[in-house]
C-alpha cells in the first residue's frame, strides 16, 4: 500500500504530458537509440584502443661481448638489451591523444544524440499516434442517439487502419441495432395502442350510460375481454422476440425428430377438432441439433398452430422431419390459402399481416414467424417458403448438424 501511494505521488509530480503514451514512445526511442549508439561507439572505441596497445615501440636487441676474467682467459657472452624507437614512441603518444579527443567527443556526439532523439521520437510518436487521436475524436463526437459519425481513415492497411475499420464496423453494426430497437418500439406502442383505444372507448360508452342492459354491457365485456386477450398475446410475443434477441442460446445436443414427434402428437387433437388430417413423415434415425432446444421446440409448434389456423376444413396438414447431407430439416406444408410471391419476404417481418382486419379478430400478434426466423437463424440457419395462392404453404426451418456445414441452395 505504502509503495502503491508513492508511485501515485510520482506520477502526480510529473505533468500530465509526462504520462502519455506519446512521451513513453518518445523515452523508448530515445533510450533504444542512444543505447545502441553506445555500443556501438564503445565497440569501435574499445577495438581502435586494442589494437594501439598491441604495437611495440622498442626492440630487443643482442651482442656478442668479449671479455677476460680473473683468470686471465679471454671470454665471449651475448648481452640482451632493449632499443626504443623514437618513431614509434612518438606515434603511441600521438595515438593515444586521438584516443582521448574520440572518447571526448563521442561523449558529446552520444549526448547531442540522445537530445536529438528525443525531439524525433516525439514526432515519430506523433505521427503513429495521430490515428488515435483521430479515433478518439471521433468517439467523443458520438452521442447516445446519433452514431452516423465514421472514422474512414485512409492510409496503408495496418493495425491503425484495420483498429479504425473494426471500430466502424462496430458502429455501423451499434447503429443497426438501435436503429432496430428504436422501429420495434414504435411498432409495438402502435400495435399495443389499437387494443388500448378499444377497451377504452368502450369502457367509456359503458360508463357513460347509466341505463345501459345488460345485453349491451355483456357485448361491451366480450369486446374488451378479447381486446384484453390480443393485449396479453401481443405482450407474450413480444418478451419472447425481446428474450431471444438478446439472450445467448443454450447450447445442448437433442434430438430433432422426437421433438417434431412429440408436437405433430400435441396438435393431433385441435386439428382433428378443425376437421384437419395432420400427418408426420419422421425417419427412423436420430437427428442430432445442437442448440436451445425449447426455443427450437417454439418455432416449430409456431409454424404448426399457424397451419392449423388458416388450413380450410377438409384438408391436410403435413410435419415432416429428415436429414440432407450436413443438415437437418423441418417442414410443415398446409392446403391453406397460401401467400403470394411478393409477400413471402414479408410475411417474416414484425406486425406484418395479410389480412390485418382478420388477424386482430383472431387475436394475432404479427411476430409468430418474426420467432421462428429469429430462432433458426440464431442456430445458423435458415428459412425457407415454398408458397402461392390457392396452393398453400410449405415452411422449411434448416438446422446445422455443424456450424462449419454450408447452407443448402434454396430452391426458387
Amino acid at each position: 500500500m505504502a509503495d502503491e501511494t508513492l508511485a501515485v505521488r510520482a506520477a502526480e509530480a510529473f505533468p500530465g504530458w509526462a504520462g502519455s503514451i506519446r512521451f513513453r514512445l518518445m523515452v523508448l526511442y530515445s533510450v533504444l537509440l542512444f543505447g545502441l549508439a553506445t555500443v556501438v561507439v564503445g565497440g569501435i572505441y574499445a577495438g581502435l584502443a586494442r589494437s594501439l596497445e598491441d604495437q611495440d615501440v622498442s626492440r630487443t636487441e643482442a651482442a656478442a661481448v668479449l671479455f677476460r676474467d680473473a683468470d686471465g682467459r679471454d671470454m665471449i657472452r651475448t648481452l640482451e638489451f632493449e632499443v626504443q624507437d623514437p618513431l614509434a614512441v612518438f606515434e603511441r603518444e600521438v595515438n593515444e591523444q586521438a584516443l582521448d579527443q574520440l572518447r571526448t567527443y563521442a561523449f558529446g556526439a552520444l549526448g547531442l544524440l540522445f537530445i536529438g532523439s528525443l525531439g524525433v521520437g516525439w514526432f515519430v510518436a506523433g505521427l503513429v499516434l495521430r490515428p488515435v487521436g483521430r479515433i478518439t475524436a471521433v468517439a467523443r463526437e458520438i452521442s447516445g442517439t446519433d452514431l452516423s459519425r465514421r472514422i474512414e481513415l485512409e492510409g496503408p492497411d495496418d493495425e491503425l487502419k484495420q483498429l479504425a475499420d473494426t471500430f466502424d464496423d462496430m458502429l455501423t453494426r451499434l447503429d443497426e441495432a438501435f436503429e432496430n430497437q428504436r422501429d420495434f418500439i414504435h411498432e409495438a406502442s402502435h400495435e399495443l395502442r389499437n387494443p388500448l383505444a378499444v377497451i377504452r372507448t368502450n369502457l367509456d360508452v359503458v360508463l357513460s350510460d347509466p341505463n345501459a342492459e345488460a345485453e349491451e354491457l355483456r357485448s361491451a365485456g366480450e369486446v374488451v375481454g378479447r381486446s384484453a386477450e390480443r393485449m396479453t398475446t401481443l405482450v407474450d410475443d413480444l418478451l419472447v422476440y425481446a428474450r431471444h434477441g438478446t439472450r445467448a442460446m443454450r447450447e445442448e445436443e437433442f434430438d430433432l425428430a422426437q421433438l417434431v414427434s412429440h408436437l405433430a402428437d400435441e396438435f393431433a387433437a385441435p386439428a382433428d377438432a378443425a376437421g384437419l388430417a395432420l400427418t408426420k413423415q419422421l425417419p427412423a434415425e436420430v437427428l442430432p441439433v445442437c442448440g436451445d432446444a425449447p426455443a427450437v421446440r417454439r418455432a416449430v409448434a409456431n409454424l404448426i398452430a399457424n397451419a392449423v389456423r388458416l388450413a380450410p376444413d377438409g384438408t391436410n396438414i403435413t410435419v415432416a422431419a429428415d436429414r440432407f447431407d450436413d443438415w437437418n430439416f423441418v417442414s410443415v406444408a398446409d392446403g391453406g390459402p397460401g401467400i403470394a410471391p411478393e409477400n413471402h419476404v414479408r410475411v417474416f417481418q414484425r406486425f406484418w399481416r395479410g389480412d390485418r382486419e382478420e388477424a386482430r379478430q383472431q387475436g394475432r400478434s404479427g411476430l409468430g414467424l418474426t420467432i421462428v426466423r429469429q430462432i433458426v437463424e440464431a442456430h445458423g440457419g435458415r428459412v425457407d417458403l415454398a408458397s402461392d395462392i390457392g396452393h398453400g404453404s410449405t415452411f422449411v426451418l434448416w438446422f446445422p448438424r455443424s456450424l462449419a456445414s454450408p447452407l443448402p441452395e434454396a430452391d426458387a
